[in-house]
């Protein structure tokens, strides 16, 4: 009888959008205007080699229906028109600005979507993004782009205010993080236990840094342009260290192979992710890092980072692992791969955190996952968690004949594993179609559909693609948090 209820009412708001739609009123819900498809709950899917004639298209579905046409035109399909990027791997969607960026690592193309009108936007060259991206993100206001240049070896800050690319000189760096109103960034380098960060210039700086490397800040590691810099990249400084002359300026942060931030609901504090054993690390944890400090820009920092031993004390140890989080209210859900000592391997873990009072539980097995890697995750329906890894069978469970699918469903109500999905291939994208108990995914290559009151795969018949599919976004949701990418 509920999901009765639920396709009456969604058939009635779609009725009614296409009546209003002809009445000139165009809007279906928090302002937004009806998209040309008429399609009120949407996922766009990223496809690698649709056909033999393109490297990468983008394709829309009715997430309703669990079509790729018309519920009442099979011949009529939808995509975002004009998109032309070669392989398509990752969306970070944002339906409340009503637009996502997609990357094409096949190109190094970063295109913006413009959901309103189904249409590809802006896009960034791999010359503007000096080569290939490893790690990429936009800020919401679309002013800034930050993306780790791995081959490079630079960050690279897209400045749309200068109308500038930024190239600062950081050998190795492959992760980047940016908190969504875009006005922080941290950078991290490949088997290193420090972090850096971008620095806008005011006037008066670019003036007394021009005279080259030594003029520049202590914790400077580069400024660009050196004749004149209008940026700087800093290595995070502890304030309290006195060098060898007596003199106070700050040793660099220690961390212990730091991957990720994730930023606290009032983007007052990073909780930066060490990685740990899984990235050859000692110990996985997660520490609370003040974002005042190392805003980027001009006129608005404050404060100072704090002391080593400050950051040591207040570290929260997960000894299941730390590659990557996602944050709800105060709790925590981080994930992570733990070593094996009987046998070697890796074994997933979650471990949810209380940051009410800094506080871990024990960690919970979940689906195995390559250690280091950047997983998926998405917070869906029914107090339901979404845990998507990469090269599950390569894990401790697979190895034990334990049950080794790429995808977890976790109850957040009741910290426990409800399902891990049979193997089906990497997941390398969640989408969680709010008001409708159930998420997209993109699994070895294909899209499933899942339950989430009870984990059973929904029927995919009519939704599934030609090529390669790398990951999903749901384009109607109600906020940003819908993101399989942050």
């Amino acid at each position: 009888m509920k999901k009765r209820s639920l396709w009456v009412s969604a058939a009635g708001a779609l009725a009614l959008a296409i009546a209003l739609a002809g009445c000139g009123t165009t809007t279906y819900f928090a302002g937004r205007v009806l998209p040309p498809s008429g399609l009120p709950n949407r996922v766009v899917i990223a496809i690698q080699n649709p056909s033999s004639f393109t490297k990468g298209a983008l394709e829309i579905v009715d997430a309703f229906y669990d079509i790729r046409y018309a519920y009442n035109n099979i011949n009529k399909t939808f995509s975002v028109s004009g998109y032309s990027g070669a392989l398509p791997i990752t969306i970070q969607n944002m339906p409340e600005e009503q637009f996502g960026a997609v990357y094409g690592y096949g190109d190094g193309s970063y295109v913006l979507i413009n959901y309103q009108k189904e249409s590809s936007g802006t896009s960034y060259t791999t010359s503007q993004l000096n080569g290939p991206s490893s790690s990429i993100f936009i800020s919401r206001n679309q002013a800034y782009v930050v993306a780790a240049s791995q081959q490079a070896h630079v960050l690279t800050v897209l400045d749309s205010a200068a109308g500038a690319s930024f190239a600062l000189s950081l050998p190795g760096v492959y992760r980047v993080s940016m908190d969504p109103g875009g006005s922080f960034a941290l950078a991290f380098v490949e088997n290193s236990n420090y972090v850096y960060y971008p620095v806008k210039l005011t006037a008066s700086q670019t003036l007394a840094y021009s005279g080259g490397s030594g003029t520049w800040p202590k914790a400077a590691v580069d400024c660009e342009p050196q004749n004149g810099p209008r940026w700087c990249l800093f290595q995070a400084q502890s304030p309290d260290h006195v060098d060898a002359t007596g003199t106070s300026w700050g040793a660099p942060l220690t961390f212990d192979r730091p991957v990720k931030a994730i930023f606290s609901p009032d983007g007052g504090t990073a909780y930066v992710l060490n990685c740990g054993p899984e990235c050859g690390g000692a110990v996985s944890s997660v520490v609370p890092l003040p974002v005042a400090p190392m805003i980027f820009l001009p006129g608005q920092r404050s404060g100072k980072l704090p002391t080593q031993a400050a950051i040591t004390s207040s570290r929260i140890l997960t000894p299941g692992g730390a590659s990557n989080a996602l944050l709800a209210s105060s709790t925590l859900y981080v994930v992570g791969q733990q070593l094996q000592q009987s046998d070697g391997l890796f074994a997933g873990n979650l471990t949810v955190v209380n940051l009410s009072n800094n506080t871990a539980a024990s960690p919970t097995p979940i689906s195995d996952g390559e250690p280091g890697a950047m997983s998926r995750m998405a917070l869906a329906d029914d107090n339901t968690l979404w845990i998507g890894m990469t090269k599950c069978n390569n894990g401790y469970r697979a190895a034990n004949g334990l049950a080794y699918g790429c995808l977890t469903m976790y109850n957040t109500s009741s910290n426990t594993v409800t399902a891990i999905e049979p193997y089906l291939g990497d997941a390398t994208g969640i989408a969680d179609v709010q008001g409708l108990h159930k998420v997209y995914v993109a699994e070895g290559g294909q899209i499933y559909i899942y339950s989430t009151q009870d984990g059973s795969s929904i029927n995919n018949q009519y939704v599934t693609v030609t090529g390669t599919a790398s990951d999903v976004a749901y384009m109607d949701a109600t906020t940003d948090g819908d993101n399989t990418v942050y």
